[in-house]
């Protein structure tokens, strides 16, 4: 199993995804809310799908964490590496579960420290994220993070989607300046 790090920003906590994390990811899932992360699903539907994510960081070096904000250690979304089987490609993904949680920036503050992580310490050249076409907000946060749009790139079989590389920022390497617990 991998050991699984956690990541600091200013103004959050990246950890693994433990148990006390399902009902907000269970609760986002049934939601309208997670109509850009594969849609809303049935109760029983959405627990399986947070054990797979429990279950992800047994078989890859990056998997999906929970971000946690620091100033009242509330579980806000998740944020992660991932490569399903079947994917072309690593996705750099995150979902934030409720509104008002929402167009704060921890999203991207979370994504960008996860990109950090992932070129400076595990040694990856690139990383994509696929993004519905109809998702502004997603693409405009991405765009921000610095991708831009590959329309040479592999699209997972079946998913209709705008995929963005994000391109190594420093070939030398370099830590963002984030903290990081193994």
């Amino acid at each position: 199993m991998t050991s699984i790090p956690t990541l600091e920003t200013k103004r959050l906590i990246l950890r693994a995804p433990v148990v006390d994390d399902r009902d907000g990811f269970v609760s986002f899932l049934m939601s309208e809310r997670a109509m850009y992360a594969g849609g809303t699903q049935d109760k029983e539907e959405a627990k399986a799908e947070f054990q797979e994510m429990l279950d992800f960081w047994k078989t890859a070096e990056l998997g999906t964490l929970t971000m946690v904000r620091k100033d009242n250690g509330s579980a806000i979304g998740h944020v992660g590496g991932l490569k399903p089987e079947g994917w072309p490609e690593t996705e750099i993904g995150w979902s934030i579960w409720r509104a008002e949680d929402e167009g704060k920036g921890f999203a991207s503050e979370a994504a960008t420290a996860v990109l950090d992580y992932a070129f400076s310490r595990l040694g990856w050249k690139t990383a994509v994220s696929y993004v519905a076409p109809d998702n502004k907000r997603s693409i405009e946060m991405t765009e921000r993070l610095g991708a831009r749009l590959d329309l040479d790139a592999a699209k997972p079989a079946g998913l209709t989607c705008l995929v963005y590389r994000h391109p190594h920022p420093d070939p030398m390497g370099g830590d963002g300046g984030m903290a990081v617990h193994a």
